[in-house]
């Protein structure tokens, strides 16, 4: 269960490293091995390998003939990434995916249950101010009696 937001930062290599305490469970999980991919709200998936696999089958099982799905799946599908943690428990984000990102030297990593986000600072404090603006308009219907 991944969950928490750090800020880490990119070396000169476009390199990140990942917290220890999700370091381990990624090397508990998945031996390191992990797919970073785009995400249509402009930020980055990190995902296990094998908690993306059944993602990717489910996208990929939807009809190339729907504009919508096959762009989705030119997006998700298309940016996907194999990428393993170093002996340092770092990741290699290749220059497409940073680009495609926005990131510069700062990165927020954001956990989200299953998988990561991987957000440029700025795009991130957009969200939380997008979130805090939801929130005024009320709750979505599923959360109806929720309670913290």
């Amino acid at each position: 269960m991944f969950r928490g937001a750090t800020s880490l930062s990119l070396d000169a290599k476009g390199r990140l490293a990942i917290p220890a305490k999700h370091r381990d469970a990624l090397m508990a999980q998945c031996a390191g091995h992990l797919v970073l991919t785009a995400h249509p709200h402009k930020c980055l998936l990190l995902y296990p390998q094998s908690s993306w696999e059944p993602i990717q089958a489910k996208m990929m099982s939807l009809s190339s003939f729907d504009q919508r799905s096959s762009a989705l799946q030119r997006l998700l599908v298309g940016f996907a990434e194999d990428i393993e943690m170093d002996a340092a428990g770092r990741l290699l984000v290749s220059n497409v995916l940073r680009e495609f990102a926005g990131f510069e030297k700062q990165v927020m990593l954001v956990g989200q249950g299953s998988h990561f986000e991987l957000w440029n600072v700025e795009s991130w404090r957009e969200q939380l101010n997008q979130v805090m603006v939801g929130l005024d308009n009320g709750l979505p219907s599923e959360l109806e009696g929720f309670s913290l």
